[in-house]
């Protein structure tokens, strides 16, 4: 086959081989499945091969016309990240609160920003001349501000932890693009990861439309943004927006979501007019005991130290979240579970503590245990306002973080509802080896 595939393929209908697999004529099957470098295959290669011929034959006509055919997906892009990003300057305008008292430069920035470094933190970051007032440098951190001064914080250019670079493109028209998210990469800038995320990828990479749409499409972005949120430790299925329309309809999907799992069970019924369904596949201690679970433990903050806004966790006063769990297999020689998972809205690590919730926890999640609270014990006693790092910043904790990675999640596959033409796609991103159950794996070695 020619380079270049359009990456949309019918999915099977039955888990035999030899069988019939007619695609739904409302679906609009779309996977990065075709290439063997991508080691996940589908096992009827005729009827593959045939349609990818047929779209390839459409794409020519497309380029004979003068068009130029979008959904080139089922591809890689990436650029290395450099050793060192470019720091980053946060800017304030003082605004004195009481006319009769006087607010120092030290004051401001340790009372304010207590989260960002301890108080002797800020005091090294004066006195190696990160802060400039009105454009100065300003040394002395018992300077006392002046109404309306401009205050700027710039913090220094630092190397940021290892994450992969690569992304693959399963889905791409003129609204959006579908990538297959790398496990230790994060989505958006937070903390130590301010450059080496998929946003900035998204950023450097440049997009294309075609000359006929870009005089229509007023609403077109630079580039594409996220819709939602992964975990940096999980992988798979992550939507981006190109244009704004997109961007608004597709969060409205996701916000909806979540405003449903509120509601009583009756009221949301599985697949009733949802705009979107995501469901991720997970690798679980223990053996769980019902073929199907419905969770709806709500998930609220507490506080924990080395994460400044807080841990979410299984809270009863926290917000409403709905996750169906199905097992696919029983690893009984290694007491764990396969699990497929459908969540009804998207709390922040739902997932790992719903199934923590539960009593089955993520295989290695060095966060999350039973209960779906946190396995650090004594939090108060690692809390310290004394040390800092080289950066004036606060040291990394001791204890786990949500950031760090280790546990099985995919997002495996998605139904929705297109944010401009209404049609229903379904997107898949390629199973993990250790997320695949062994028929997955019989027919992958089969088709290799």
């Amino acid at each position: 086959m020619a380079s270049g595939h359009t990456g949309v393929a019918a999915t099977r209908g039955s888990g035999r081989r030899g069988g019939t697999w007619p695609a739904p004529p409302s679906f609009l099957y779309v996977g990065g499945l075709e290439r063997k470098a991508f080691s996940y295959y589908f096992p009827y290669m005729k009827t593959r091969v045939v349609l990818l011929l047929s779209l390839t034959r459409a794409a020519d006509a497309m380029a004979a016309a003068g068009e130029t055919p979008l959904s080139q997906a089922n591809y890689y892009f990436g650029r290395p990240w450099p050793e060192l990003n470019e720091g980053l300057s946060y800017t304030d305008t003082f605004q004195c609160a009481d006319a009769e008292t006087t607010t120092t430069l030290i004051e401001f920035y340790s009372e304010n920003y207590k989260s960002s470094a301890p108080l002797l933190g800020w005091i090294h970051r004066i006195r190696n001349g990160q802060i400039t007032v009105d454009g100065q440098v300003v040394t002395d951190p018992d300077m006392i501000l002046r109404e309306g001064s401009k205050l700027v914080y710039h913090r220094l250019a630092w190397q940021e932890p290892s994450a992969p670079h690569l992304l693959q493109v399963l889905y791409e028209d003129e609204d959006m693009v579908a990538l297959n998210k790398p496990s230790g990469l994060q989505v958006l800038p937070k903390g130590l990861f301010q450059q080496r995320t998929v946003l900035a990828q998204l950023q450097w990479k440049e997009w294309k439309m075609p000359p006929s749409s870009r005089s229509k499409r007023k609403d077109v972005q630079s580039h594409p943004v996220p819709v939602h949120r992964l975990g940096r430790g999980t992988s798979g299925l992550l939507l981006c927006a190109k244009t704004k329309l997109a961007k608004v309809r597709l969060a409205s999907y996701f916000a909806e979501g979540a405003i449903n799992a509120g509601k009583k069970r009756d009221e949301t019924e599985v697949g009733k007019e949802r705009k979107i369904s995501k469901f991720y596949r997970a690798l679980v201690t223990g053996i769980l005991k019902n073929d199907e679970d419905v969770v709806t433990q709500p998930i609220g903050l507490v506080h924990y130290p080395g994460v400044a806004e807080g841990l979410y966790v299984a809270c009863s006063s926290g917000k409403p979240a709905m996750s169906k769990v199905c097992v696919l297999e029983r690893l009984a020689h290694q007491n764990q579970s396969l699990v497929q998972v459908e969540i009804h809205s998207g709390r922040p690590h739902q997932i790992r503590i719903h199934l923590a919730y539960i009593g089955h926890p993520l295989v290695d999640d060095p966060l999350y245990g039973i209960g779906g609270q946190p396995k650090f014990d004594d939090l108060e006693s690692s809390s310290t306002d004394v040390s800092f790092a080289y950066d004036g910043g606060y040291e990394r904790p001791l204890q786990p973080v949500p950031g760090d990675c280790g546990y099985h999640l995919h997002a495996h596959w998605l139904v929705l509802c297109h944010p401009t033409t209404n049609k229903t796609l379904k997107i898949t991103a390629p199973l993990p080896h250790s997320l695949q159950t062994q028929q997955e794996r019989c027919d992958q070695q089969v088709d290799a």
